[in-house]
């Protein structure tokens, strides 16, 4: 059940009707019906995979209840790394299985020895990394004595298989969402209307931008060898917008959502293209993920404390994950190194804390060095993101060669696009991305984008309500609505 279908619309108005109208006195009757819907949602996507999401949390729930239960600091790590080894275990089969099989295969085929490798036709089970990653922070947690155990079924359940973050975020963390699941809830216009105010700039972000992007996208990676370097260099940068509207288009009403049912998740992006570097850029982007490594990762491996050495391993070690988190992919681990070594220079020289505010806060417009130091970070990062797109690591570096031959200086060529209704090149490019531009940069000191329009009189921001759902109108035309680009990890 994708948040941009029909089916999410008509399932979402059930349950806020059934959980404010019906079971509005009983906090935990309320929790029951939320942990009934999430079931239903993500039984949507394969009910096959639900026993698995079922079995992770009871693994996590019981882990936490023996790890309470025992003094023996043995058996708490016991049980700790117990079921760290089975959750991992998990994602490791699902996900990555067939890439270390092949991996092997071709090393073994580097030093002359040739062998038919086993590879498995897996389906990958929706929002496996979310949610594992929501029971490791769990059952860490716990065994650090940062939160007590949690000893109600339910609640537990509900915290792990939340259906606004159960299948692509963002990341939450038991200290945070399970107190409000153990609070009483009443129902908040105003906070209400925030939420589906935050929804309807998701559904924006995703169906008019991001969804408008990747035609252009799918088309230019796909024929790259028939494109000239200019060309490409504007798949690279479409390519940044959607990814980056995608997934916190999905972010977004998530968020929203959840507001509509009285709680608060965590916020997973605050406006990353705006950044000054890239050590900027990490704590804008993914935020929900960034700080689980920061925390679960990075800190224990010991950070930067021990010297430069710690520091360069650690940062590695750090984005390596990350990229390998995204997937079972060279490409990703590319990725993931690049940032790596975007960020180490700043780390060394102690500035990568040197921009902890949003760019240009209390001004219209930045200063140059501000501007530069934005575009040169966008840069950066869309350089990175083409091994993120590409297939492998072939047709990257046969993206970047093209991109660094001589047609690179020629006019960009026409690119094909047959969906119909969808936006011209020219409409993307001289309405449809400036005024998101512009939004995004005057909602900066926001949580999003089009928060502040609710100081509006009444007439302007009903007027921007209704172009935006106008917008969003025209360019659903798909009948089946498009998957988020996150869902694949």
């Amino acid at each position: 059940m994708l948040f941009n279908s029909i089916h999410f619309a008509v399932f979402l108005t059930i349950v806020f009707i059934l959980y404010w109208l019906i079971s509005n006195k009983n906090f935990r009757l309320q929790n029951i019906l939320m942990l009934v819907a999430s079931y239903y949602f993500y039984a949507c996507w394969d009910w096959r995979f639900l026993f698995l999401l079922i079995f992770s949390t009871l693994l996590d729930f019981y882990t936490g209840l023996k790890i309470s239960e025992n003094n023996n600091p043995a058996k708490k790590k016991y049980w700790l790394l117990l079921s760290i080894a089975i959750n991992l275990g998990f994602l490791g089969f699902f996900k990555y299985y067939n890439f270390f099989i092949s991996s092997f295969a071709d090393l073994l085929a580097g030093v002359g020895l040739h062998i038919d490798p086993w590879t498995l036709q897996v389906i990958l089970p929706v929002g496996i990394s979310f949610y594992t990653f929501h029971g490791l922070s769990y059952v860490l947690d716990v065994y650090r004595g940062r939160i007590p155990t949690e000893k109600n079924i339910i609640d537990y359940s509900l915290f792990v298989s939340f259906f606004p973050l159960l299948v692509a975020g963002p990341i939450e963390r038991a200290t945070h969402l399970l107190p409000q699941i153990k609070t009483k809830r009443t129902f908040e216009y105003s906070k209400a209307v925030d939420g589906l105010r935050q929804i309807l700039w998701g559904l924006f972000k995703k169906i008019v931008i991001a969804d408008n992007c990747a035609g252009f996208v799918n088309e230019i990676f796909t024929n790259a060898s028939h494109y000239n370097g200019s060309t490409l260099v504007l798949g690279a940068i479409l390519f940044a917008f959607q990814i980056y509207c995608d997934f916190s288009g999905y972010s977004d009403i998530a968020l929203g959502t959840a507001r509509l049912f009285g709680f608060d998740l965590l916020r997973n992006f605050a406006y990353p293209y705006f950044s000054r570097d890239i050590a900027e850029f990490w704590r804008r982007w993914h935020i929900s993920l960034s700080s689980w490594f920061r925390d679960y990762l990075y800190i224990p491996l010991g950070g930067s404390k021990g010297g430069a050495w710690m520091t360069i391993r650690n940062t590695l070690i750090i984005f390596i994950v990350s990229g390998f988190w995204h997937g079972a992919n060279w490409t990703f681990i590319v990725w993931g190194l690049l940032n790596a070594l975007y960020i180490l220079p700043s780390m060394l020289l102690k500035t990568h804390r040197d921009h902890l505010d949003i760019a240009a806060r209390g001004r219209l417009l930045p200063t140059f060095k501000e501007l530069v130091s934005i575009c040169l970070t966008f840069a950066l990062t869309t350089f990175a993101w083409i091994f993120f797109r590409a297939e492998n690591l072939t047709n990257a570096l046969s993206y970047l060669s093209r991109i660094c031959s001589k047609s690179l200086f020629k006019k960009p060529d026409g690119v094909a696009f047959a969906v119909s209704r969808g936006a011209t090149i020219f409409e993307l490019l001289g309405f449809i991305l400036p005024i998101f531009l512009i939004v995004e940069w005057l909602g900066r000191e926001r949580q999003y984008a089009i928060q502040n329009i609710a100081m509006s009189r009444a007439g302007i921001r009903w007027a921007a309500y209704i172009f935006l759902l106008v917008l969003i109108s025209i360019f659903y035309y798909n009948e089946i609505a498009t998957q988020f680009i996150y869902f694949q990890f």
